[in-house]
């Protein structure tokens, strides 16, 4: 099962550089650990469900898993998440979260995730979108298989 530890940066070459730290904790950054979310399709999932847009508008929204790291390395790997994404979880209300966890589970698209336990993703990502704004930073997920 791949890990998948958000995190925030000050910019892509920062994110990427965890990768010779050996991880966002070694490095000492403000990181999240979601295992079985992917960064490409479970969190553009998630940001068309936020945001009122299709997957299809989603996936193709800049910074949507963008791959930072080489192509030729197995693992890890550093993606981007979209900057659309992090102002709508910056955003959010406590009802938008019910909601969106309603919405995201039902879509069936990370297999075994249940209303609550989506609710508690998005709430681990509205703090760590939220700390990283308030300190001018960007968001990553750096992703093990």
């Amino acid at each position: 099962m791949p890990d998948a530890d958000y995190f925030s940066a000050a910019d892509d070459e920062s994110a990427v550089a965890v990768i010779e730290a050996g991880g966002p904790v070694r490095a000492g950054l403000d990181v999240i650990f979601l295992k079985d979310i992917d960064p490409v399709d479970a969190i553009a999932q998630v940001e068309a469900v936020m945001s009122g847009c299709s997957y299809e508008e989603a996936s193709q929204r800049p910074r949507v898993g963008q791959l930072l790291s080489s192509e030729d390395v197995d693992s890890p790997f550093v993606l981007t998440v979209s900057d659309t994404l992090c102002d709508v979880l910056v955003s959010a209300s406590g009802d938008d979260l019910v909601a969106a966890a309603e919405t995201w589970s039902a879509a069936g698209g990370v297999v075994g995730l249940d209303a609550a336990t989506a609710a508690v993703v998005l709430e681990a990502l509205v703090g760590l979108a939220r700390r990283a704004r308030a300190a001018d930073l960007r968001l990553y997920c750096w992703w093990t298989l």
